[in-house]
């Protein structure tokens, strides 16, 4: 399942305003974000559609799709099968604190060099 995709523009809170009046008949909202980097919009079922400044660092790329897949070894195996494929490393498998406590996630530039993400983020099953 897709959870986000991101995409970069020219003028952050042109967009912004733009996607959240063209939203509205879909009543998807804004989630969240951080003033000059990035805007989040709910999109339902707990996918999330953003835009991100112009020239943001990696990971990031003109285009980001990021797939929530349903363990820690799945992002894994997803890292090592991309690699395989011929995809370029951007990111290895691994917690990712500053996003979420419970995400772990991979990132690797595809043949086109965008930025794909395999990722979960659930708190560990407890036993």
């Amino acid at each position: 399942m897709i959870d986000h995709i991101t995409i970069e523009v020219a003028d952050l809170e042109k967009s912004k305003l733009f996607y959240e009046r063209a939203f509205v008949p879909l009543g998807y909202r804004l989630s969240f974000g951080k003033e000059g980097v990035f805007w989040a919009f709910d999109v339902g079922n707990g996918c999330l559609f953003e835009i991100q400044r112009t020239g943001e660092a990696p990971p990031h790329t003109h285009l980001h799709v990021a797939f929530r897949v349903g363990s820690k070894a799945e992002v894994d195996a997803f890292h090592q099968s991309a690699l395989a494929a011929g995809a370029k490393d951007n990111g290895a498998p691994g917690p990712r604190p500053d996003y979420a406590e419970n995400y772990y996630a991979c990132f690797v530039l595809d043949p086109d060099g965008y930025n794909i993400e395999a990722m979960i983020n659930e708190p560990p099953a407890s036993s």
